[in-house]
């Protein structure tokens, strides 16, 4: 809205004031937005990588492991698969019934079939067996055993 600012005159003209209208420019002050957005922005980039949470298993070494160079289907074995019998396929768990028919429909379409079994180092070789039977009685033709090197422990 436009301010009225009276003036004073001292002229013999009769009239003792006279109005001017100045307009004010009104402006967002952007600073303030921009730092608020800015913490907003690092909240979001520190907190959103503690959100996804994965399967924590203690991987045995080995001392010649190679590198995956295209998307392959993993099985995680962890720790707590002697009480529950559940194992992770990719990022669905899935109990050691269901395994079998699971791995069918996943390697349907698939040209490999191929599977890498990442497990637990504390369980063992007869767990691993029979998860491994599951696996080859769902059409599973090669299963690769995921290792870490000695150095990253």
């Amino acid at each position: 809205m436009p301010k009225v600012q009276p003036i004073e005159t001292n002229g013999g003209s009769g009239r003792g004031r006279t109005r001017r209208v100045a307009s004010s420019l009104s402006e967002i002050n952007v600073v303030p937005l921009v730092d608020v957005m800015l913490v907003l922005l690092i909240i979001f980039m520190v907190t959103a990588p503690m959100m996804q949470r994965g399967l924590d298993v203690n991987l045995p070494a080995s001392r010649r492991a190679q590198q995956l160079s295209e998307e392959r289907v993993f099985v995680s074995v962890p720790y707590s698969f002697r009480e529950d019998h559940r194992v992770r396929l990719n990022s669905d768990v899935v109990r050691l019934e269901m395994l079998q028919e699971r791995i069918r429909q996943v390697m349907q379409n698939r040209a490999s079939r191929e599977v890498f079994l990442q497990s637990d180092a504390g369980l063992t070789v007869q767990e691993l067996f029979d998860v491994m039977d599951r696996l080859k009685a769902g059409g599973v033709e090669k299963v690769g055993l995921v290792a870490r090197l000695p150095e990253e422990r």
